[in-house]
């Protein structure tokens, strides 16, 4: 042990969505609880959380066709769909109690009302989208969706793709008006601002370069300070792992045998913004379509309506791409130092079992503008180059492991916590549907690392998040209530005195 070591309750590493989360729930279930976060940048939500670097489209499968597989009788599954719904009702029932409790003061700084929307084109996908629309109408979390095909309908649903389009091919859409727009850049800095408020210490420019387990069972970590270059140690009973594509790299440091033979596979992304405020002013919604052959889930292409900056944008995307970088400001070594000889099987594995991924991420490396812009002219038929810019998206790491249906190198498209027998560490790896999911993942987190105190903590978790425990699905009163009141509260019911029934834009 070191004689200038810093003793805390909780590690939080990593200043992203989750963090703030996790550090969130636990100043409300544990007040007393000393909490350090370790961040290597310079401010929160820099990276998988800032809003340049995620689609944030506050998931929640309304518009996402990836989550609702058609299967081999033709029937649409929409368990997944549902799950994630469900899950993504958690976090606006805690930002709602945030709210309430005056903790979080105007919610219109990262949650606003959007339409969300899936659009196919083709006689077999419109069939397949009505099919999905049936299914989903009879969940009361999908309430309210409307299916058409008709040209004029769409017309007036999303002008800027109808524009231009020849109307010999079917195409279809659904439309539901209780979708959001979720800035979790936005969201995280709000959480951190809070934080600070209740004594949580936060390290930022501070990076942490080894961990070990004492052997009174806690954690000590090596900490660099990136300004001064001086070392540090920290010790906590409790260290949560939340550095996006950096968790898996802490993982191996761990040396937790739950982390052995898990690998991570980079993807970057790319989007498309429009500089034209003509064109960004007629579109006002987030419009999904179907991935191409090959596309790994997070690929899905979208025209997303974004408040950014309290600006509305116009985002089209994502576009694939590979760098062997685990974070946008990580190292080209990142990948290479992530094989070791416990995951090298199931690294391997990945790469002759996802040939077809590989072969997709070259194409979209390649790409030129005119491409990408081609890609984005089934979408807007009439976009001009001129109108549109390059911004390069946040990395995502995927996880490879073995598993029971996908034996050895199997690439996971999920989130996914691992944490130790004894709870003493949890890592957060994956990807989509991540921030929108938050609460829900974060609470796995205390359910596995705090089994004894979950039963002492549960009033409170049910007084911040009412549905706790209960399938919304299975109570629809209890649904719609909660549907209501979080909207109610997240000023996401659209209309406001001087807003003409207007989507109100967000204030300065």
């Amino acid at each position: 042990m070191s004689n200038n070591e810093m003793k805390t309750d909780v590690i939080l590493i990593g200043a992203g969505i989750m963090s703030a989360t996790l550090g969130s729930l636990l100043k409300e279930l544990a007040p007393d609880w000393d909490i350090t976060v370790i961040e290597q940048l310079a401010k929160p939500g820099e990276e998988s959380s800032n809003e340049w670097n995620n689609a944030g489209t506050g998931h929640a499968a309304l518009c996402e066709l990836n989550y609702t597989p058609e299967k081999s009788d033709g029937s649409i599954d929409i368990k997944k769909a549902i799950n994630i719904n469900e899950q993504f009702q958690l976090s606006r029932q805690f930002w709602s109690y945030l709210v309430n409790k005056d903790l979080i003061k105007n919610p219109k700084e990262f949650v606003m009302p959007l339409p969300h929307m899936s659009l196919v084109h083709g006689e077999k996908d419109v069939e397949f989208l009505k099919k999905r629309f049936e299914a989903l109408s009879e969940s009361p979390l999908f309430k309210g969706m409307e299916f058409s095909d008709d040209p004029d309908k769409l017309k007036e649903w999303i002008p800027v793709i109808m524009e231009g389009r020849a109307s010999t091919e079917p195409i279809a859409a659904t439309k539901i008006d209780s979708g959001t727009d979720v800035n979790f850049g936005a969201l995280t800095r709000t959480l951190f601002d809070h934080l600070k408020e209740k004594n949580v210490k936060i390290k930022y420019k501070h990076s942490v370069k080894n961990m070990k387990r004492t052997s009174d069972g806690s954690w000590e970590l090596k900490v660099k300070n990136l300004e001064s270059g001086t070392v540090e140690h920290h010790s906590a009973k409790f260290v949560f792992l939340g550095a996006g594509g950096g968790s898996l790299h802490l993982l191996q440091k761990s040396g937790i045998p739950e982390g052995k033979g898990i690998g991570g596979f980079p993807v970057s992304g790319l989007f498309m913004v429009c500089n034209n405020p003509d064109v960004v002013e007629k579109h006002q919604a987030k419009v999904y379509g179907k991935a191409k052959v090959g596309a790994p889930p997070m690929s899905v292409p979208h025209l997303d309506t974004r408040y950014i900056d309290n600006k509305k944008s116009l985002l089209f995307g994502p576009f694939a791409g590979f760098s062997p970088k685990f974070l946008k400001t990580g190292s080209y070594l990142d990948l290479i130092r992530s094989v070791k000889p416990h995951n090298v099987v199931n690294m391997i594995g990945a790469g002759v079992k996802n040939f077809s991924l590989t072969k997709y991420l070259i194409q979209q490396v390649l790409l030129t503008k005119e491409k990408r812009m081609e890609e984005l002219r089934e979408f807007i038929p009439e976009a001009r180059s001129e109108d549109w810019d390059m911004v390069v998206a946040g990395q995502r790491v995927q996880v490879i492991k073995e598993t029971e249906s996908g034996g050895k190198g199997t690439l996971q498209f999920g989130t996914e916590v691992v944490s130790a027998a004894d709870g003493s560490i949890a890592a957060l790896l994956g990807a989509s549907p991540g921030a929108s999911t938050a609460v829900h993942v974060m609470l796995e987190v205390l359910s596995k690392c705090f089994p004894d105190q979950m039963q002492s903590w549960e009033p409170k978790i049910k007084e911040m998040i009412p549905s706790y425990g209960l399938s919304l699905t299975e109570n629809p009163e209890l649904a719609e209530k909660i549907l209501q009141n979080t909207a109610q509260t997240l000023h996401l019911n659209g209309t406001e005195v001087g807003t003409g029934g207007q989507v109100p834009r967000p204030r300065d």
